[in-house]
């Protein structure tokens, strides 16, 4: 496997699922389905990891998450923008 970084390339995610965030499923969370990078659109069929961290005062969240060729790490950040951070090809 290659590991590809980027220095947070802005993406576009055109699709979310969402899944209880809590025990009693009164919440829920969203998570990435599908993103638009460089032209061209990738879904993701599983689910992966999903990461808080924390920066001072701000909360950011890291999604790892796969198309079932290669894996992909999303960050969101607290003014809803979405980056890629880093890829793992298959090639």
């Amino acid at each position: 496997m290659e590991i590809v970084s980027f220095n947070e390339q802005e993406i576009e995610i055109t699709a979310v699922y969402f899944r209880p965030s809590s025990p009693n499923k009164q919440r829920f969370e969203s998570f990435p389905r599908r993103m638009v990078y460089d032209g061209r659109e990738y879904t993701f069929v599983e689910e992966g990891l999903r990461y808080l961290i924390q920066k001072g005062q701000e909360l950011v969240k890291l999604f790892d998450v796969s198309d079932g060729q290669n894996q992909y790490r999303l960050r969101l950040d607290p003014a809803n923008r979405w980056t890629l951070v880093g890829m793992k090809t298959s090639v």
